[in-house]
């Protein structure tokens, strides 16, 4: 039952099963739902907007609903939407523009995300984002969370994992904040939790797709990667709990990475690595390239490692800059012929070499948890010529994020480095200048 004004009730058609019901009544201002494949939760969320927007008391109330692509939301959604509407009295529709209009002039838009654009606007009291997986997160991040802000708009996010990616990170935000008894909500629901799906369905499902997708799509698994990921989660877990001792390390050289941000959500990253201890990331935003070269001779004063290599992509100013000052860095261009002809350019190198680190026993700083999310979610392929290539990174940012932290530890695995002994013991402290001196190779 949907309200009308304070009139009329009218029956869309809509009816809860238990878990719908028990979600309903739980939902806060921000809520995350994990919910298994052919569970209704399209369907559930789709009656909350429409729920909503027919009780809506501000003028020209703004709902939307965001599929992955415009496509989906048109083939899918639009025939729900218009069934649950059909008898509502005075309703306005635009088959166009995909869009219904209620009496109280509230409207429930659909929307792709493909087509960020097209969802700007002055402000939305409430949006859902469906399959959040498979949505970027500048979507939400740059278009959709300020929409919310002037008229305290809602957000509901759905979906099934896809790995430790940015649906993985705003459910453990969320389940944080429910904790914390903040206004938002988070709920996992595997298949059994729901019984939405009969018992032979469900073995029908696992026999024939298989361990992995069914733990992803039924199971409702963050800890499951796709075949074509590079670096499972469990290695990268593993590395965080793991402790190495100074002794396992202090013989090996030091190596510094700076990957330098790109574009202005983007982030510049100093990765400091000695063998198998990677120290915790120094993470900056904000910084042109003379506040981020000073920044960076100064951690080289500090940490003295035997090398230093730089993202060349965007960082000749941060290059040259230190060079000035006297330290010999190395520039590193991501997108350059591979020293190894199994792989198609250095930075798949680079990524393999994290692999094969994190399998001889790496540490990685515990707290740092943007290594879950982000080392684990950049994918490969084998070309036509049989060599590797890693996801291209415009890719992974569109679909998730810039991986900054990840590719700063790339690049401490740019070059073999031996390390310095007669450094070690002669060198000037807080001078750059047997930097400038050192031969790593």
């Amino acid at each position: 039952m949907a309200q009308v004004g304070a009139v009329v009730n009218v029956d869309i058609g809509y009816k809860p099963r238990l878990w719908q019901t028990a979600v309903h009544r739980k939902l806060k201002r921000f809520s995350v739902l994990v919910v298994h494949r052919r569970a209704g939760k399209t369907v559930m969320t789709l009656a909350e907007l429409i729920d909503k927007g027919l009780k809506c008391p501000l003028k020209m109330g703004r709902f939307a609903y965001i599929a992955p692509l415009r496509n989906q939301a048109k083939g899918i959604v639009w025939s729900y939407l218009k069934d649950f509407t059909r008898d509502i009295p005075g309703l306005k529709s635009n088959e166009a523009e995909l869009y219904v209009e209620f009496p109280n002039g509230a409207r429930i838009t659909l929307y792709g995300a493909d087509n960020p654009d097209a969802i700007r606007g002055a402000y939305l009291d409430g949006v859902v984002l469906d399959e959040y997986a498979d949505i970027g997160t500048e979507v939400w991040t740059k278009v959709l969370r300020p929409m919310l802000a002037d008229r305290l708009g809602w957000a509901i996010v759905i979906g099934t994992p896809k790995g430790h990616n940015h649906f993985f990170e705003i459910y453990r935000k969320a389940m944080t904040r429910m904790a914390e008894g903040k206004d938002w909500y988070a709920v996992s629901l595997p298949y059994w939790e729901t019984d939405a799906l009969d018992k032979d369905e469900i073995e029908a499902a696992h026999e024939e797709m298989g361990d992995t997708a069914f733990a992803q799509e039924f199971c409702v698994d963050f800890s499951v990667e796709g075949a074509d990921v590079l670096i499972p989660i469990k290695l990268v877990e593993e590395a965080m709990a793991r402790h190495v001792d100074e002794v396992d390390f202090r013989r090996s050289a030091k190596v510094m990475g700076v990957d330098v941000a790109r574009f202005g959500d983007d982030s510049s990253v100093i990765q400091k690595r000695q063998g198998l201890y990677a120290e915790s990331p120094i993470t900056l935003k904000g910084l042109d390239n003379m506040e981020l070269a000073n920044r960076v001779a100064a951690e080289i004063n500090l940490y003295e490692p035997d090398a230093v290599f730089v993202d060349a992509g965007r960082g000749e100013g941060v290059i040259d800059r230190l060079r000035e000052l006297g330290y010999a860095v190395i520039e590193v261009n991501f997108g350059g012929k591979s020293v190894d002809d199994k792989y198609r350019n250095h930075a798949t190198l680079m990524w393999v070499k994290i692999l094969q680190w994190l399998k001889s026993g790496g540490s990685l700083d515990p707290d740092t948890t943007v290594y879950l999310t982000e080392l684990s979610a950049r994918t490969y392929k084998f070309g036509p010529d049989g060599r590797m290539i890693i996801e291209p990174k415009a890719a992974l940012k569109k679909r998730f994020k810039s991986p900054d932290h990840a590719d700063a530890l790339a690049l401490t695995f740019a070059h073999d480095v031996e390390p310095n002994i007669d450094y070690l013991h002669d060198h000037v402290p807080n001078s750059g200048q047997a930097l400038s001196d050192y031969d790593p190779w």
